[in-house]
């Protein structure tokens, strides 16, 4: 019986690792100019943890996540989200503590959520995410929202659309909850099911609902910016006047507020507008979250980050007809004829590698013809050749796959010669 991977899951294939590969190292990249530091946590947690983080009343809590009994009969579950694991990470190992302020932290995660699978969502999906601990400055909302928009430019797209809204303080959010109650009572019953649930728990997350996305009530809704109080207004003011020195155009939408209960003041998601990317255009989403690390136990100290999916990432740069710059050249491939000229290649081939040069050989005993075949198949760029003949005389045949040329090279020579030749020397 063969056995496939489960729904929502997907093999990367050795063709394909490249392109992620040079993804995480552009974006590790970006986060070392801006001083972040990479962090990582387990892949399970106690449940706890999101119930009490990303709160009850999400869907996320609600329908999505992959929750087990241990041996000892303890609650686990899968992380979904990056940002509550980081910020247990945060208290527990009292990082606010240290003397470097604010902590500034980025990850790369498998998370896990069970979700119907489509394109760029899946049930076991990568994540990118980065977390400033310790600063309630709106420099720093500005700063992680550029560091995001860098890591998508950085890599080539264009086609972006940032989109920003301020979800406020407390007092603003207390306020701005009871006027949705209002708003959305008279309408409870043409609600889908869950919508009336979040009428009582959450109202905010109405706004943010697909399946009456486009009810009146919704469009009609009364805006999170009315009932900003003046602290919370000068905020929002000076995210955007930072975003706006840092030459980063964004659009105000009032019904932005996120699936997560723990936001609060800022809040936004980076969007695609390629032509053919779909329906579900959200690239990245995120937003301060002050409150976050006191829920879990920690000291007040204010938060702010953000999380991106790798795999939309990539449909994004398909959609843009990006061609990342990944190679699939070797350096050298050694080819050995007779018995002895093999030993030797076991050799040679592993000292080649001690001295940073990338090479393989034949491991199916393929005739000659066989091995350039397979030298071609690996566009390696030399191949080294080693009979009788050449063992006979101390040299090894470097053939140049480009030019066709050869060149008798002895043995002790060999290391110094290729790093030359694969330095841009000539033959």
């Amino acid at each position: 019986m063969t056995i496939n991977a489960p729904r929502g899951t997907v093999d990367i294939l050795p063709k394909d690792a490249k392109k992620w590969q040079f993804v995480e190292n552009t974006i590790k990249n970006v986060c070392n100019r801006f001083n972040y530091e990479e962090i990582r946590t387990p892949v399970f947690e106690h449940t706890e943890l999101f119930q009490r983080g990303v709160g009850d009343s999400t869907d996320i809590v609600q329908k999505e996540m992959y929750t087990f009994e241990d041996r000892g009969g303890r609650s686990l579950t899968l992380r979904p989200e990056g940002t509550a694991p980081v910020t247990r990470a945060y208290v527990q190992n009292k990082l606010h503590g240290s003397p470097v302020q604010p902590a500034k932290l980025y990850y790369f995660g498998q998370m896990f959520r069970y979700e119907r699978p489509q394109a760029g969502r899946m049930r076991q999906l990568n994540q990118f995410g980065a977390e400033v601990l310790g600063s309630a400055n709106p420099a720093v909302d500005a700063e992680v929202i550029g560091l995001a928009m860098m890591c998508y430019q950085e890599l080539g797209l264009r086609d972006l659309k940032l989109v920003i809204n301020s979800l406020g303080d407390n007092e603003s959010r207390k306020n701005y909850r009871n006027a949705l109650i209002e708003h959305f009572t008279p309408h409870k019953n043409e609600l889908c099911s869950d919508c009336q649930t979040r009428l009582t728990q959450n109202p905010l997350r109405i706004l943010d609902c697909k399946t009456d996305r486009n009810h009146p009530a919704i469009q009609t809704a009364p805006s999170m910016l009315d009932y900003l109080n003046r602290e919370s207004k000068l905020y929002f003011d000076q995210v955007k006047e930072y975003l706006t020195m840092m030459d980063i155009p964004f659009t105000v939408d009032k019904n932005l507020v996120r699936g997560l209960d723990y936001y609060n003041h800022t809040a936004f998601e980076i969007m695609s507008e390629a032509e053919g990317f779909g329906a579900i255009t959200t690239l990245c989403g995120g937003g301060r979250y002050n409150g976050l690390v006191e829920e879990l136990g920690g000291p007040n100290t204010p938060g702010i980050g953000f999380g991106l999916g790798l795999e939309r990432l990539l449909l994004a740069l398909e959609a843009e007809k990006i061609e990342l710059p990944v190679t699939e050249e070797l350096d050298c491939y050694f080819i050995a004829v007779g018995e002895e000229a093999e030993k030797q290649a076991v050799r040679l081939t592993y000292e080649l590698r001690k001295q940073g040069i990338q090479i393989d050989k034949d491991y199916q005993d393929r005739k000659m013809k066989g091995q350039f075949k397979a030298a071609d198949r690996l566009h390696a760029k030399f191949v080294l050749i080693l009979g009788d003949e050449e063992l006979n005389n101390q040299v090894i045949n470097v053939k140049s796959m480009q030019t066709g040329e050869q060149k008798e090279i002895p043995i002790p020579e060999m290391v110094h010669y290729m790093n030359e030749m694969l330095q841009g020397g000539k033959a």
